[in-house]
């Protein structure tokens, strides 16, 4: 069982389902609205709790219900809380979501408390960093945070997985020189090298692109196609399975934390720990709503 530290974002998600997403200006009638719990960090720690991984998060949320709610449903799942804050002058981040009958999706997010996320006191985080195998992020929090934690993890010898998501072009080479596994979709690949990523033979250049600043392994999510992974020890395209998608929020972070919760330090079972995240992934995007739709553990193997 794979020990995982997420340093990321909690959002309180209101979905909103629709039969085709508006265009600018356009006005179109809602088939249900509900809320969820959200966040890339978020769905991606309950992702490798679920997955069997032991997690602790380290995040922000408000002083206000939708922050006490958040901090209630991670606990519900059995993610250590100990290193997220509540801030009494910030709101808790937020997220509407739109989704049409085929899946696709339109998001926007209210950062709020996430953009305040500091680490704990440095005793705490240097024993729990030491005590993790992995520790993942995102970019919905404090960049210059992340990059504390990662080099912190480095240090210590503990593997680091970063999602360049929302994607930027900005990336400091600090950051991706203390990165271990970068696992961008295709918008953010082609947005972090500036190549296209349309056949395998593009996705190995863009990879290997990302290799030169000290990336150990990269992972491109292709969506309905799969995903891509490369490294010094191999490469190819991993097939996804072929479902009926009705909702693809959380699918990526599904991926990831799937990931996490049952990679080796050494990689050597990357490609079925990539078969396991594409099966946890699919079963997200046969469901509706971000943490609401992650699977549990005995649901992926049941798929296997």
């Amino acid at each position: 069982m794979n020990k995982v530290t997420v340093l990321g974002s909690i959002n309180l998600d209101t979905t909103i389902r629709m039969k085709q997403l508006p265009k600018p200006g356009e006005t179109v009638h809602s088939k249900e609205l509900f809320s969820s719990g959200g966040g890339k960090g978020a769905n991606q720690g309950i992702a490798a709790q679920r997955s069997g991984a032991m997690t602790t998060f380290i995040g922000a949320v408000g002083n206000d219900e939708a922050g006490k709610l958040l901090l209630d449903l991670l606990s519900q799942d059995g993610i250590d809380i100990s290193g997220i804050r509540t801030l009494e002058n910030e709101r808790t981040g937020s997220a509407v979501v739109m989704v049409d009958d085929v899946g696709e999706n339109c998001i926007v997010i209210h950062s709020g408390a996430n953009e305040k996320v500091s680490l704990p006191n440095s005793n705490w985080l240097i024993h729990q960093i030491q005590n993790s195998d992995f520790l993942i992020a995102q970019f919905e929090t404090n960049l210059n945070v992340i990059i504390q934690a990662f080099k912190i993890a480095k240090e210590n010898g503990i593997k680091t997985i970063l999602n360049p998501a929302p994607g930027t072009n900005r990336i400091p080479r600090e950051l991706l020189q203390n990165t271990d596994i970068l696992i961008p979709n295709e918008t953010e690949v082609e947005i972090i090298t500036g190549l296209t990523v349309q056949t395998e033979e593009n996705l190995e250049t863009a990879a290997k692109e990302i290799l030169k600043y000290g990336v150990e392994v990269v992972i491109i999510t292709l969506g309905s196609r799969g995903s891509y992974y490369f490294s010094q020890n191999g490469s190819g395209i991993i097939a996804a399975q072929k479902v009926q998608a009705i909702d693809s929020t959380a699918a990526g972070d599904t991926f990831i934390g799937a990931l996490a919760a049952v990679l080796k330090a050494d990689y050597s079972n990357l490609v079925s720990s990539i078969e396991f995240a594409s099966h946890a992934s699919a079963i997200t995007v046969q469901r509706y709503g971000a943490q609401p739709s992650i699977p549990y553990l005995k649901e992926i193997l049941a798929t296997k």
